[in-house]
């Protein structure tokens, strides 16, 4: 017969109950690591399934507002005003994402904001009776950098592209209509300046 193997922990072969307790303590151990085994992949598993869900669900795209009737507002507007407020005329693609009548440097003063068919902005500020102040104010006091003439309205330029961070003030125009200071200040191109600039010169009859 075999003699028992001497355990190097022990200096002496084990017992049988020492046998029995040895073999449980490595089974339980064996348990606790496969559970936290199998903890672990169901946890990677809901996160992937989250993730998959994340990924491939389709989010309904929110509505766009819809645009600002600015000749209901101005209309509204227009007997507190005291004046004419500009609506002006525009072609397809100009839409007005604001349009209201309230005091800028205790100036009344009609604003209107605009996103032009390029998908910038250009904001109308119509100031009535307004002074150097609020001029100054409105252009974000940038320096008058040249004029021009569009339609028989002789407007004085303010061109602060060069800036490092212009914001809404890239360009500037300021024009005299009557009793009212026109100032469009925004990031659109030349060209639709110029187009609102036309359109705008075609209400003058009626600031004056």
């Amino acid at each position: 017969m075999a003699e028992p193997r001497i355990v190097a922990e022990l200096g002496r072969p084990e017992t049988p109950q020492e046998t029995a307790d040895r073999k449980a303590a490595a089974s339980a151990k064996r348990r606790a690591n496969q559970t936290l085994f199998n903890l672990v992949v169901a946890t990677v598993a809901s996160l992937g399934i989250v993730l998959l869900l994340v990924i491939v669900v389709v989010r309904p795209t929110p509505e766009a507002a819809p645009p600002i009737d600015v000749s209901s507002v101005a209309s509204s507007a227009e007997s507190t005003a005291g004046t004419s407020l500009l609506d002006p005329d525009l072609p397809e693609g100009w839409s007005a994402n604001a349009a209201r009548f309230g005091t800028v440097d205790q100036v009344p003063t009609w604003y209107v904001g605009y996103v032009t068919p390029g998908v910038q902005f250009i904001a109308v500020n119509q100031g009535i009776d307004a002074n150097a102040t609020w001029l100054a104010a409105v252009v974000d006091d940038v320096e008058a950098s040249g004029s021009a003439t569009i339609d028989g309205v002789a407007w004085t330029l303010y061109d602060n592209r060069g800036a490092d961070d212009p914001g809404n003030h890239a360009f500037a125009m300021s024009a005299e209509l009557g009793t009212s200071t026109i100032v469009l200040h925004g990031t659109a191109s030349d060209a639709e300046f110029q187009t609102l600039a036309a359109a705008i010169s075609a209400m003058s009859d009626e600031l004056e």
